[in-house]
């Protein structure tokens, strides 16, 4: 485990100063962070690793760079977004949290001893999730939940194909469309199998000996592996059904996935079926949603590995292998679980979503 060494400010911390592979993340010792009036300082227990930190960490799709991410270099140099900790500080005008509070949610530089992060993009940590779990929630579960709920329109009974099911968003979205009432049927490789059925999937389809172009008739697909034609896709829909493009898996090295979601947006006009894209992004509504579908008990997030901070490169690249069964973490105070009781407030009786 690693610490601050003295009182000076200094931490450990993972450094991008240049675009690449995961080589380029290097191990080092940084200033700490001070929040500004309306932040939280968060002593990181853990950080979750999702698609996003490996595209940032190669600057690729281009688009991203564009987007104001970094021409030539990372404008951010610590990378990890997801977190999992306790409020060390906060700013003079943040009400919602107090030192000790024990947080989830989104940062900036979470691959590091201490992060900041605005009040809003967190919430107080379920009691009954450890850190590395909570890390794993987040972006993937706000991605997963926003896709069912928002973009796809997801109601009770429903027949749903969720494709990349065994991994980080695919884990969660099987949870959460089972718990929603939906039939789900998860699409994987043949190691996922057994993961996505545990999750409440009724049936499984194993990409490696079939093709989805054999299953038809769904009310809605979440396409969230990438890789198959829109018209592919389409074939699996119902006529009124409603395909929704999570992320910006496979295309190019210019716009990624970017460019088939836009496809889909100027064909969906004109066509009996629905088809949109999704880039998710945290809000204060979403991740307070999340939480209580974990208080509720209708979701448990698979974690599949987690690495010490230090090791944070290789987190990366096994993610970046596409082989991952739910999510990878890096674990910066390892051993430590949450446990601690708090007053929970029950939702009482209304539909997950």
């Amino acid at each position: 485990m690693s610490k601050v060494t003295d009182e000076s400010g200094i931490m450990q911390a993972i450094i991008q100063e240049r675009y690449g592979s995961a080589e380029v993340l290097e191990f080092r010792a940084v200033k700490k962070p001070t929040p500004q009036p309306d932040e939280v300082l968060i002593k990181v227990h853990a950080a979750g690793v999702d698609r996003g930190t490996w595209h940032l960490m190669e600057g690729k799709p281009y688009l991203l760079r564009i987007f104001g991410y970094g021409l030539r270099r990372p404008k951010v140099t610590i990378p990890g977004h997801d977190v999992a900790g306790i409020v060390e500080a906060v700013g003079t005008e943040v009400t919602k949290f107090n030192v000790g509070d024990v947080v989830f949610g989104t940062c900036r530089g979470s691959f590091a001893e201490y992060a900041v992060s605005k009040a809003p993009l967190l919430a107080l940590m379920p009691a009954k999730l450890t850190f590395d779990q909570a890390a794993a929630l987040p972006t993937s579960g706000v991605t997963a939940l926003k896709a069912l709920r928002d973009a796809g329109k997801l109601v009770s009974g429903q027949s749903v194909l969720i494709i990349g099911a065994s991994g980080g968003v695919g884990s969660l979205a099987v949870q959460i469309a089972t718990a929603a009432g939906a039939q789900v049927t998860g699409v994987c490789s043949t190691r996922g199998l057994e993961l996505v059925r545990s999750l409440g999937a009724e049936s499984v389809i194993d990409y490696t000996q079939q093709n989805i172009g054999e299953a038809a008739g769904y009310d809605l697909i979440l396409d969230i592996a990438g890789g198959r034609s829109l018209s592919e896709l389409r074939r699996a829909l119902k006529s009124s059904g409603t395909l929704v493009i999570v992320g910006t898996e496979s295309g190019g090295n210019l716009t990624g996935g970017i460019g088939r979601s836009l496809r889909a947006a100027l064909l969906s006009p004109w066509l009996s079926q629905r088809l949109t894209g999704l880039i998710a992004f945290n809000t204060e509504p979403a991740l307070q949603a999340i939480s209580e579908l974990v208080e509720n008990g209708a979701i448990v997030p698979s974690v599949e590995r987690s690495y010490p901070l230090a090791e944070a490169s290789e987190a990366v690249r096994h993610l970046a292998e596409g082989r991952t069964l739910g999510k990878v973490v890096v674990s910066v105070v390892r051993g430590v679980n949450h446990g601690m009781s708090r007053t929970v407030e029950v939702i009482p009786e209304r539909g997950i979503l």
